[in-house]
C-alpha cells in the first residue's frame, strides 16, 4: 500500500509543478537521487529552459546523467555535486525570483546507502533559500518520509517551518495519510503571484 501512496504523492507533486513551470522556465531538483524528477523538470522546460540539480552523492549524479543522456539529451541540465543548502552560492544571481519550480525528495537515495540521508539543518537552509529564489506563482514541493532514522524529526521540522511562512506571500498545503504511521507525505509551498 505504501508504494501506491508514494506513487500518488509523487504524481501530486508533478501535478503542482506542471501548473507552475513553463517551457523555457527555470527549475531546481534539490535532491536529484536517481534523476526521475530532474528528467521530469527537463522535459517540462524543454531545450529553451534550464534545470539545476543538486546531490551530495556522486552515485546520484552519475545515475542522473545516464538517465538524462538516454531520455533528454538536448535539454540543458546543470548537475552540481553539493548539498542543496548551497543553492544560493551555485545559482546565477540573475535567476533570483525567477525559478518557477523547486522539488525536494527527502530521505536517502533509493538503492544507495541508507545511512546517507538528508539532514534537517541543511534541508531547512535550502528551503528558506528556495523561497527567496522562487518566482511569483512558483512552487516548491517537498516529499517527506518518516520510516527511516531521522525522517520523523526532519518531517516535523519542515512542517513547522512551512506553517510559519507568511500567509500574505505563500499558500501551503500538506498532503498526508492520516491512518498510516510511516506513510510519505507532501508539502506544497506556492508563492502568491
Amino acid at each position: 500500500m505504501f508504494i501506491l501512496h508514494l506513487h500518488a504523492i509523487l504524481k501530486t507533486a508533478h501535478a503542482y509543478v506542471k501548473q507552475s513551470l513553463s517551457k523555457g522556465g527555470i527549475a531546481i531538483d534539490a535532491t536529484v537521487g536517481n534523476g526521475h524528477d530532474t528528467l521530469f523538470l527537463a522535459q517540462l522546460v524543454g531545450s529553451e529552459g534550464i534545470v539545476f540539480g543538486f546531490d551530495i552523492q556522486s552515485l546520484a549524479i552519475d545515475s542522473t546523467l545516464a538517465l538524462l543522456s538516454s531520455q533528454a539529451p538536448s535539454h540543458p541540465v546543470k548537475l552540481i555535486q553539493a548539498s542543496h543548502q548551497y543553492l544560493e552560492k551555485e545559482l546565477p544571481q540573475s535567476y533570483k525570483e525567477k525559478v518557477e519550480a523547486i522539488m525536494f525528495n527527502l530521505g536517502y537515495l533509493p538503492g544507495g546507502n541508507k545511512e546517507l540521508i538528508t539532514k534537517t539543518t541543511s534541508t531547512l537552509a535550502a528551503l528558506q533559500a528556495s523561497t527567496e529564489w522562487l518566482a511569483p506563482s512558483g512552487v516548491i514541493t517537498v516529499a517527506l518520509y518518516t520510516g527511516h532514522p531521522g525522517g520523523k524529526e526532519e518531517t516535523e521540522a519542515v512542517v513547522a517551518w512551512a506553517s510559519h511562512l507568511a500567509p500574505q506571500q505563500f499558500d501551503i498545503v500538506w498532503h498526508q495519510m492520516l491512518n498510516r504511521k510511516h506513510a510519505p507525505s507532501l508539502v506544497i509551498i506556492q508563492k502568491k503571484g
